[in-house]
């Protein structure tokens, strides 16, 4: 997806010079297009404050209607908010998108992608062609900041086969709240059959790398980077804040889904959120927040360029991209 506000967004030749270094307009079209439309693009570059960050495309699931997908509103409901934003209705197009920042002489991602594990067919393009698009070496990530532990945003990290380590050189930061929840024996029973693979595999994996580090909510986790504890999809999702003032990137994951549904429906509780109302809580106040303090959010689920800024619309929210 790779237009969130409710129409297209046509950036001046001014606004593509700085973003891609073209010399003409370009159309961030809706996410029913994104993969055949003609101005796609696999990333985008901005600057926030000193920060040089780029958001590479991963690939998108056509996710089937499920009656079950948003458990306050009906399918029907679903496809007016979809066609309302001007997308496709004939499924939900999740888009998957990673945020890497270029901070301090370090190369910093956000997430590692579906690895091409997870979301259908159509995905794994941060590694096939993503990174090299973008100018990005594997090699060069210095540091991995994980949002949460669901397979799209962990899978990534670790070979489909063998489990064997994707970035075996750089240091991976996780929430302790969030690992606390999935490396306890006794969670495998305690979940619903679909998620207790993914446990075994957290389980499997993660605390026998000596690169990963546990950090507590409200830190500063890298230098010029804090977490913030924003929880309720899953107990211990995270965000992180570069920046300050005016000059400020947050990196959000899933705090909300795409924002056609619970960004513009803020009070619509997505199946994938593990405590519903205190998402929609810290959802509401995230929004509420960056709103007063200007700043600018990248979300996982948001396409390319997949970052903007949050603006009051009714009784929900919007997306405008960055320019």
């Amino acid at each position: 997806m790779t237009s969130l506000s409710r129409r297209n967004f046509v950036l001046s030749a001014a606004g593509a010079a700085a973003v891609f270094g073209l010399d003409r307009p370009v159309e961030f079209i809706g996410s029913a297009h994104a993969q055949k439309g003609p101005e796609f693009k696999p990333f985008a570059k901005f600057k926030v404050g000193d920060a040089e960050v780029t958001t590479i495309f991963d690939g998108m699931w056509e996710k089937p209607h499920d009656p079950n997908f948003v458990r306050n509103a009906s399918v029907d409901d679903v496809k007016a908010a979809l066609k309302a934003s001007g997308q496709t209705d004939a499924h939900v197009p999740v888009p998957f998108t990673v945020t890497v920042v270029k901070l301090g002489g370090k190369t910093i991602m956000f997430d590692s992608s579906t690895g091409g594990q997870t979301g259908g067919a159509n995905t794994g393009l941060v590694f096939s062609s993503g990174m090299k698009a973008a100018g990005i070496d594997p090699a060069s990530i210095s540091t991995i900041l994980v949002t949460h532990f669901h397979g799209d945003h962990i899978f990534g990290l670790m070979a489909k086969d063998t489990n064997a380590q994707t970035f075996p050189n750089a240091e991976i930061v996780v929430s302790a709240m969030e690992y606390k929840f999935w490396t306890d024996a006794g969670v495998i029973d305690k979940l619903p059959a679909p998620a207790q693979g993914l446990a075994k595999r957290i389980q499997a994996t993660f605390p026998t790398w000596k690169n990963l580090r546990q950090a507590e909510a409200g830190t500063e986790v890298v230098p010029g980077i804090k977490s913030m504890l924003t929880n309720g999809h899953t107990p211990g999702h995270t965000s992180y804040v570069l920046g300050s003032g005016a000059s400020q990137l947050w990196v959000t994951g899933d705090v909300t889904n795409i924002p056609a549904l619970n960004m513009k429906n803020p009070g619509w509780h997505i199946v994938f959120d593990s405590i519903p109302d205190l998402a929609e809580t810290n959802r509401r106040g995230l929004f509420e927040k960056a709103i007063a303090e200007k700043a600018v959010l990248t979300g996982y689920h948001w396409g390319v360029p997949g970052a903007g800024t949050i603006v009051k619309d009714g009784n929900g929210y919007a997306f405008v991209p960055v320019a």
